[in-house]
């Protein structure tokens, strides 16, 4: 922390008054911003950016009150998986996704693992089409369709060492400061991530590169790969749905 901001906590330590709690929540406000943004991409119209930014706000309100200066971490590594958290519940809680999505989801990751089993790779979206008797069109669509979910498809929570939770999210953002078991969790999972991307086409692995390391918009991932946002959507979702079954295999037990 840089000198002004290490005061800033200090002095809410030591008398946590709502204008000092006002100066946090001004300094943090653009880390709830940016969260909002990278989750709103590829989500349906009806979902607004400002109420995820609404909905983040209740996480760093609750990162502000239980963030412990002494750890060692930076505030916006704590804050991130909290902002996260929070507009993920308040979309679960909407059930925000229809059910017909939901069920074209798992359709498509059963066939997915059915075919990983079978190939030992990642199928191609011509032979996850005919796996599920559908048209490239269909496969297509129904990709598009799936792109909505997948703003929390790399949140799913999976066991950690310490008997509590560990998201894939929380293998990609970068932690300065960790205790062991985290470390070794996350080291773990680091390492099932990576083998998972490896059997992904290398389009696709070209796609989660540039979204989830690079920090880029799907938008400007479709410029640098020569494709349009709406295909990346879809390169995208399938990306996740195979990563996603591979990991929960992995992780099973």
């Amino acid at each position: 922390m840089d000198p002004d901001e290490l005061s800033l906590w200090l002095a809410y330590r030591s008398t946590p008054t709502s204008e000092i709690r006002e100066q946090l929540i001004l300094r943090y406000a653009p880390l709830v911003k940016y969260v909002a943004g990278r989750m709103a991409v590829g989500m349906p119209s009806n979902v607004e950016r400002g109420d995820l930014t609404s909905y983040g706000m209740f996480g760093l309100l609750d990162a502000i009150e239980k963030f412990n200066v002494d750890t060692g971490f930076k505030f916006e590594t704590y804050a991130v998986r909290r902002v996260r958290g929070a507009i993920v519940d308040e979309l679960r809680s909407m059930d925000w996704v229809p059910r017909s999505v939901r069920r074209k989801a798992r359709d498509i990751e059963r066939a997915i693992t059915k075919l990983q089993t079978l190939l030992n790779r990642a199928p191609s979206d011509e032979e996850l089409a005919l796996e599920l008797e559908m048209s490239d069109e269909q496969l297509a669509d129904a990709l598009t369709q799936i792109s909505m979910t997948s703003v929390a498809a790399l949140d799913s929570a999976l066991g950690s060492s310490d008997g509590g939770t560990l998201t894939v999210v929380d293998t990609v953002v970068d932690h300065d400061a960790v205790t062991p078991d985290e470390a070794l969790d996350r080291s773990v999972l680091r390492e099932l991530l990576r083998d998972a991307v490896d059997r992904l086409t290398e389009r696709e692995q070209q796609v989660v590169a540039l979204y989830y390391f690079e920090g880029m918009t799907l938008a400007q991932v479709g410029e640098v790969l020569g494709v349009t946002e709406s295909r990346v959507c879809q390169i995208h979702s399938k990306a996740i749905l195979s990563m996603r079954t591979k990991l929960e295999r992995d992780t099973a037990g």
